[in-house]
């Protein structure tokens, strides 16, 4: 469940919390690459976009489920 893309960000979840895929198993014909300075900056974007469309999702449910509440009497 962690590593499949989520419908709302597009991005797995694991990607929306650590702002990398996971590790599933060893991949022993990986090599020791590092990643452009770009590329990284370009996967935190998109993780931060996805966070932030996640907050939007949930400020709007949670207005909606507010409309139909009734404030509490003291």
């Amino acid at each position: 469940m962690n590593n499949k893309a989520h419908s709302t960000t597009k991005v797995s979840l694991f990607m929306v919390n650590y702002g990398r895929e996971i590790r599933m198993g060893i991949d022993l014909r990986r090599k020791g690459k590092m990643e452009k300075v770009t590329e990284f900056a370009e996967r935190i974007r998109k993780v931060q976009e996805a966070r932030a469309a996640l907050v939007r999702a949930q400020e709007e449910i949670k207005r909606q489920a507010d409309r139909g509440r009734k404030k509490a009497e003291v």
